[in-house]
């Protein structure tokens, strides 16, 4: 639904639903080979956003979930818009924009991590970089238990951070605020100082331990960063393939599962959603954690930025396991199946 639209419509009562997420969604084209972008012959297309992705797995695990968003009156944007709802996600909020395109990306087949990856994004003007608190519907933003943002928004333009300003600000009936720092240096917009204060103002951040390095230069692990932001009431340190560290009084370390890695990409948006999932559901945070690792091992273990989530029993059976069958599981392609159970070395 474009502005003029929105307008002519009035207020809109809209439903409290589990999550709202709110950002950039883009069109992703995944190379059809490994090698150079100059040399990929074709893509296939597929969706990529750190907040629509988290919307579709909370949805996919059986939760009630919105993205809020903006895209352009263009082919591009029904794809997205399609393709989110298509994993039962609430898009009703979502506005088109008749002067600006949906953004779209193209990245090679390797590894974030290594020097041959390429990513180029075609972002800069994009419809979603035009979100500002008088476009976006702040009641369809706020009417959510829980409100997930990103500091990718905050650097897409200065009317992008007004709007994150404004939805972090402490205000009578706010939902839990959640927010995933997901430092992006390659945005022009990107500020440090902004993203700590934005992380500050949270109830749940995510943040790497790398990332804390890199952003704000905190060095020392877990409790460093913890000592640099002590306003949250819940701080989740994920530190790679290792394990994650929460903090919500005393702090715990949970491993994360031995994973056979299909492809990187997204598993940070699947852990925040796991773990949003087990704190709408009322679960300890070893709990929290462990669903957290589980929703990430789903997307780790399949091609592209969204995978199918576990059956919410099989998670619960795994996350239940004690320390040392924890320890033991083996997570490979397939393993959400409930027919294909994750393996637990040297299990009698």
């Amino acid at each position: 639904m474009d502005d003029a639209a929105y307008a002519s419509a009035g207020a809109h009562p809209w439903d409290v639903v589990d999550v709202v997420t709110l950002g950039e969604s883009m069109v992703t084209f995944l190379p059809s080979r490994p090698g150079r972008l100059a040399d990929v012959p074709s893509f296939d297309r597929a969706i990529g956003g750190a907040e629509s992705n988290v919307a579709c797995a909370l949805a996919a695990f059986g939760h009630t979930a919105r993205w809020v968003g903006r895209v352009g009156a263009d082919g591009f944007g029904d794809h997205l818009v399609e393709r989110i709802a298509g994993y039962g996600v609430d898009v009703s909020a979502v506005r088109r924009d008749p002067g600006r395109p949906t953004g779209v990306y193209f990245r090679t087949a390797g590894d974030r991590g290594t020097g041959a990856h390429e990513v180029a994004y075609y972002r800069e003007g994009s419809a979603a970089s035009a979100m500002s608190t008088g476009n976006v519907d702040l009641a369809a933003v706020r009417a959510g238990r829980v409100l997930h943002l990103s500091g990718i928004t905050a650097a897409l333009s200065g009317d992008c951070l007004a709007l994150m300003r404004a939805l972090t600000a402490p205000r009578a009936g706010r939902p839990l605020l959640s927010f995933d720092v997901n430092h992006r240096p390659g945005l022009p917009g990107t500020d440090p100082p902004a993203l700590l204060e934005l992380a500050r103002r949270a109830d749940l951040v995510f943040v790497g331990e790398d990332e804390a390095e890199q952003v704000w230069g905190v060095t020392g692990g877990p409790a460093a960063i913890r000592a640099a932001l002590p306003e949250p009431a819940v701080l989740v340190v994920k530190q790679g393939a290792g394990g994650a560290t929460a903090f919500d009084g005393e702090p715990l370390f949970e491993p994360a599962p031995h994973t056979s890695v299909v492809a990187p990409t997204g598993a940070g948006d699947a852990f925040a959603a796991g773990f949003l999932s087990a704190t709408l559901r009322g679960l300890p945070v070893r709990d929290r954690l462990r669903h957290g690792h589980l929703m990430a091992a789903a997307t780790l273990t399949a091609p592209g930025d969204l995978a199918a989530p576990p059956a919410r029993d099989h998670a619960d059976r795994l996350a239940a396991l004690d320390d040392d069958a924890w320890g033991r599981l083996r997570l490979g392609p397939g393993w959400t199946h409930a027919d294909r159970a994750p393996q637990e070395a040297n299990t009698p």
